[in-house]
């Protein structure tokens, strides 16, 4: 029986199998309100045959939008366009299917091009818009220098986190995720690449940790019992002078005594001349060191592109789940060929069950090796 398609319990939510389709941004909202190109997007993924699918890094507040074209939950305006297409995505979505969503703020990486724009930072032509991070420092060189954040500002943020949650559970979503990772504004506070304070939040790894992890247990509170919350961390920083697979450890053990349910496991993003190792499968260790070290439900992500490679993810115990995300931008059938793959059985739509080889013999999902 294949380990991939069996239901799993994520704190409060079940989700029929352990595929996860990885938030990805689309850089295509109109001042943070999603739109057309969402509501394919999502309705086309929530019938992926993913167990759960996670919306994209949506921005707490406005400042905190990586580009002009990443979605937010920061204004009513927001909530409407998004409950419109998550209520578009829940109608189509394969049984069983769960929604999650990503909130983040993009720190000193905020006010950026789109990646087919050049994905630097916006030119003054550009309307670019100030930044704030653990410390006055840039990203790069080239790049606008951000404000070192206020006890104000922390204290903003923070609100903004609770409230965007407060919306997600309006709009119905079934998980929280907090952005943690990638070098936006929660990791550029714990790493040391990024954070020189020498306040009571710079210096030793508890007080770099310690304005996240009150987030993280604000937004926990904040939250009704029945929606999961988590978070996306950094396995490494890829440099012996950022965080280490130790540090993610040992956030992922705090993250958990605060109330958290699961962890996502990436890595990078902190700096942008440290070469990471990519490589199908290469953060899978971090993973898999995370979920024994600190016990709380685990999700690897990176490169995992076929099925026996999830299913192998899964039934070896070094992740709870699986998230996939170019593999499903390429296939987003993805599920339904691993299903066939794996000899497991899917529930697919009546109006497309004519491909399966119970209503027309010979018919092979699976596409040719």
């Amino acid at each position: 029986m294949s380990q991939l398609f069996s239901p799993f319990a994520i704190g409060p939510v079940t989700v029929p199998n352990r595929i996860v389709v990885a938030p990805m941004c689309q850089y295509s909202a109109d001042d943070g309100c999603m739109n057309d190109w969402h509501l394919q997007h999502l309705m086309n993924l929530a019938m992926s045959g993913a167990g759960m699918v996670v919306v994209e890094a949506t921005a707490v507040e406005r400042i905190g939008r990586i580009t002009h074209g990443c979605v937010g939950l920061y204004s009513d305006v927001n909530e409407r366009a998004m409950q419109r297409v998550i209520d578009a995505a829940r109608a189509v979505a394969l049984p069983g299917t769960t929604l999650g969503i990503q909130i983040a703020h993009a720190g000193r990486k905020a006010s950026s091009e789109r990646p087919w724009e050049g994905g630097g930072p916006l030119k003054d032509n550009a309307d670019p818009w100030p930044t704030v991070a653990a410390s006055a420092t840039a990203f790069d060189e080239g790049w606008h220098v951000p404000r070192e954040m206020t006890g104000q500002d922390m204290m903003r943020i923070a609100t903004a986190f609770v409230e965007a949650a407060k919306r997600a559970v309006r709009i119905g979503f079934d998980s929280v995720e907090l952005h943690m990772a990638h070098g936006y504004l929660l990791h550029n506070v714990m790493s040391p690449l990024s954070n020189t304070r020498t306040d009571g939040f710079g210096g030793s790894r508890e007080n770099r940790f310690a304005w996240p992890l009150s987030i993280a247990a604000a937004v926990k509170a904040a939250v009704p019992a029945h929606v999961a919350v988590g978070a996306r961390i950094t396995g490494q920083d890829w440099t012996d002078e950022g965080l280490q697979v130790a540090d993610a450890v040992a956030l992922a053990a705090e993250l958990k005594a605060v109330g958290l349910d699961f962890i996502c496991v990436s890595s990078g993003g902190a700096h942008p001349r440290v070469r990471v190792q990519v490589k199908p499968g290469y953060q899978v260790p971090f993973a898999a060191a995370v979920k024994a070290g600190s016990g709380i439900t685990t999700r690897a992500v990176g490169l995992i592109n076929t099925a026996v490679q999830a299913e192998d993810v899964v039934a070896t115990g070094a992740a709870d789940l699986v998230a996939i995300g170019r593999g499903l931008l390429d296939n987003p059938r993805w599920g339904w060929h691993a299903a066939e793959e794996l000899g497991a059985e899917l529930t697919y739509p009546q109006q497309y069950a004519r491909v399966t080889k119970r209503l027309w013999p010979g018919a092979a999902l699976a596409r040719p090796k």
